[in-house]
């Protein structure tokens, strides 16, 4: 077994990985750039309606190995969350107090999004709105939801899988991405039985453990171990999507039979660990830049706001679409014409104009969650009960609302189980940390 090492420190901020940071930021510019781009208005008897061009444009589905970094935020969380977890444990801190504090710092922004939508479909409703098409724009602008259901299960999880990283080190990861390979292998045979929706925790949690490794030292972060990796991971993918019988879009196709990240498959797997290489090779000179501090005072000004740029960036999407081919603004072509390319440019400049608009209000709520931390341990049966069951409710409600689909569900326009769910998960959570801020 490898002997741990004491994780590395940031030239110009002792104790502080800047890399994450810039990981973070990077990832959501091309993560929103990627969607906006997918994203294409139509024409349709009756007014306009929205398609992913990944669906109808094929020679896209290479530009996914670009924009697709959702596995570059688990890999980097992981590292976040290993720090995290061991500074809290070190100042005597419990392990549910803990859970309760990451938490509030990604549910918060969140619960703002699905109150903001939920106000928006009831109102559009009583004006007289189609509820289906109303209904699509709700699911439209909770899509993001999904990534956040998965990592919060990842978060919730960290003690037992930082604990299991301790003892076998990289052979979690390389057992739960077996334990992938074999559910895909059932998958393709017997189309998709329903115990392989346990692939979705699977494979993404085998990608977060391989930020434990970094934390570790057990994948020190130089070329020597980037680069092979890199080449291991690209190749490999290659293999398993041209060669093999994954298919080239790492995001998912509409219509596809099989699909990437529906659940997480062996070849996204192999494509993370390339991702991994990449970090790993060049965390040294990325480090070096962002010692200058201006530059590291733009990246941390982003990064704080990081989770209100990915949670709102569909909704200003939707508000382009109505505003700008509602009115004529942008005229509707097809989208397998050049001018539909070129037309791409004023859609993204008007996405992002609003897009910074929304992060200008909404991010100081983001700022907010990391101001006031909550306190080191939970005090008492009954916060620790309260801390389990919120988490557990606002997980599952987010789950519930992620997979509900497009079109109108109910009177909130969302799920109305899963909605509820999900709040009053948040009110058990607000509670329990009002408490241990209180007693801290």
């Amino acid at each position: 077994m490898v002997e741990p090492q004491q994780p590395s420190t940031a030239p110009a901020e002792q104790g502080r990985e800047r890399t994450i940071d810039l990981a973070r930021v990077v990832g959501i510019v091309a993560v929103v750039l990627g969607h906006w781009f997918v994203v294409a208005v139509t024409q349709v008897e009756g007014g306009l309606d929205g398609i992913n061009v990944l669906g109808r444009l094929e020679w896209t589905h290479a530009l996914t190995w670009v924009f697709q970094v959702m596995p570059l935020f688990f890999f980097v969380g992981g590292y976040a969350n290993a720090t995290s977890f061991e500074r809290h444990r070190a100042a005597g801190g419990d392990v549910l107090a803990w859970i309760v504090r990451r938490y509030r710092r990604l549910l918060w922004p969140a619960s703002v999004l699905l109150a903001v939508v939920v106000v928006v479909f009831v109102g559009a409703s009583a004006l007289g709105v189609d509820a289906q098409r109303a209904g699509t724009g709700a699911w439209l602008a909770t899509v993001p939801l999904w990534f956040l259901a998965v990592y919060l299960c990842a978060v919730a999880l960290a003690p037992v899988t930082l604990a299991a990283h301790r003892r076998a080190g990289l052979a979690v990861p390389i057992g739960l991405a077996a334990l992938v390979a074999v559910t895909d292998a059932v998958r393709i045979q017997l189309d998709d039985p329903p115990w392989a929706i346990l692939t979705y925790v699977l494979g993404w949690l085998a990608i977060h453990q391989l930020g434990y490794a970094w934390f570790d030292g057990r994948l020190p972060p130089n070329a020597r171990v980037g680069v092979p990796l890199a080449v291991v991971g690209f190749t490999t993918t290659l293999a398993l999507t041209i060669a093999g019988p994954y298919p080239l879009s790492m995001v998912q196709v509409p219509g596809g039979e099989l699909q990437n990240t529906d659940p997480p498959t062996l070849a996204l797997l192999a494509f993370a660990v390339g991702q991994v290489g990449i970090v790993l090779s060049l965390r040294g000179r990325i480090e070096r830049w962002l010692a200058e501090e201006r530059r590291w005072s733009l990246v941390s000004r982003a990064q704080s706001v990081v989770l209100t740029l990915f949670l709102w960036h569909m909704t200003a999407a939707l508000v382009i679409a109505v505003a700008a081919y509602g009115t004529g603004g942008l005229p509707v072509v097809p989208v397998d014409s050049g001018r539909w390319l070129v037309l791409r440019v004023p859609w993204l400049a008007a996405c992002a104009l609003v897009l910074v608009v929304l992060v200008k209000v909404l991010g100081p709520l983001e700022r907010a969650t990391t101001a006031h931390p909550t306190g080191r341990r939970t005090d008492g049966r009954a916060a620790s009960a309260g801390s389990v069951a919120g988490a557990l409710a606002t997980v599952g409600g987010m789950f519930g609302i992620a997979i509900a689909g497009s079109g109108a569900h109910g009177p909130l326009g969302l799920p109305t189980g899963p909605v509820a769910a999900f709040f009053t998960g948040i009110l058990v959570l607000a509670a329990v940390h009002r408490r241990d801020s209180i007693s801290a």
